[in-house]
């Protein structure tokens, strides 16, 4: 039987063991405050972000890849059925001014995350089928137009603009990968900035994380206060940091230590030269996992495998630029570390896919 990738498997474990090591000294800062909270977000992010996550791996891993195609259409409508169903009164609720989770019994979680998953097993299967037609408009940027319209519907809606801006960035490289020229994929990103500044103009709190972006100390007990703290964070770490638990910004300062100011408090306790160890693990797991693509057996496993690596990639560096004031604050969490168990199962299920087309590469080119 082949193997998979190693390399890959072993990046993988790397970020795994950080991230529940990082998220239990994080969460430390919420038993502070509520001892009740913080054994629900534990339960939360190991027993069902992790161990379902796991079994979903596992799962994955030995599901043919081509399994993903044949159903593509049925995944992407389930998935954006499932979304859409946040709107459902006594379904759906909302929390600080989004609807975005359902609720079932004791159970919550984001469908927008099966979304995510859901748009690039599908855009992968459709632009495998149209292959050289993708440089025509009608079959190539035409269908993005459509298909991408449809996640915008539900997900600006709620409103989820970061999970539409990850949507995005990883089909326009997916566009991009399948023979689509660079000088239509400028124009379609042109485009995606236009409206995402018009999206700006109308939400006015999209419009106050861009204004503490450009002007980070405007208002550092309101807007700014995340940044501030954040920042504040990450240079009391220095070169080496704290040490391992030792965070204090954790306790009263980050909001949300264990979501996205994850990497604050990182920084805090593992100094420069773990957050710099840290950005260089995503970009190896990036290389690694564009490698598997660049070496896949056809092309919907190439364009699968850059959607979910440029997807999780992207999410990683959206989220430590915004936490690093290099970008607005965007509330994505960092994958694998930060809280949230929809995301950690669903990144953990889409791995054991690409894990499992990498093992179909070794097959065939491994000789």
């Amino acid at each position: 039987m082949a193997k998979v990738d190693k390399v890959f498997l072993g990046l993988l474990i790397a970020l795994v063991v950080i991230g529940v090591f990082v998220f239990i000294s994080a969460s430390f800062g919420v038993l502070a405050k509520n001892p009740d909270k913080f054994y629900s977000i534990l339960f939360n992010q190991l027993v069902l972000g992790f161990g379902l996550g796991i079994t979903a791996f596992f799962i994955t891993l030995r599901i043919p890849y081509k399994f993903w195609r044949k159903y593509s259409i049925y995944i992407f409508l389930g998935s954006l059925i499932l979304t859409a169903l946040v709107f459902i009164p006594g379904l759906g609720f909302e929390h600080a001014g989004a609807r975005r989770w359902i609720s079932i019994g004791p159970i919550s979680f984001q469908p927008a995350e099966f979304l995510k998953i859901g748009f690039i097993i599908y855009f992968a299967a459709w632009l495998s089928w149209v292959k050289d037609r993708v440089s025509n408009f009608k079959f190539g940027i035409l269908p993005f137009l459509i298909f991408i319209s449809f996640a915008a519907v539900v997900l600006l809606r709620q409103p989820d603009v970061k999970s539409f801006l990850l949507i995005l960035i990883s089909s326009l490289i997916m566009l991009f990968v399948s023979g689509v020229s660079w000088k239509n994929i400028v124009s379609l990103g042109f485009v995606a900035i236009l409206g995402l500044l018009i999206l700006i103009y109308f939400m006015p709190y999209l419009l106050g994380r861009v204004q503490t972006f450009l002007e980070p100390a405007r208002d550092p007990r309101g807007s700014s206060y995340q940044l501030q703290q954040s920042l504040i964070a990450i240079g009391s770490g220095g070169l080496f940091g704290r040490g391992y638990g030792q965070s204090i910004q954790k306790f009263s300062y980050l909001p949300e230590p264990q979501g996205d100011s994850i990497f604050a408090v990182f920084g805090e306790e593992f100094g420069f030269i773990g957050g710099i160890s840290l950005i260089l693990l995503y970009v190896a797991f990036a290389l690694r996992g564009l490698r598997i693509a660049y070496r896949s057996p056809d092309t919907f496993s190439r364009l699968l495998v850059t959607g979910i690596v440029i997807l999780i990639t992207a999410q990683a560096f959206l989220n430590i630029s915004s936490i690093t004031g290099v970008f607005p604050l965007t509330g994505v969490p960092l994958p694998f570390v930060s809280h949230g168990g929809t995301s950690l199962a669903i990144l953990l299920a889409a791995i054991g896919i690409v894990l499992n087309i990498s093992k179909n590469q070794r097959e065939q080119r491994g000789q």
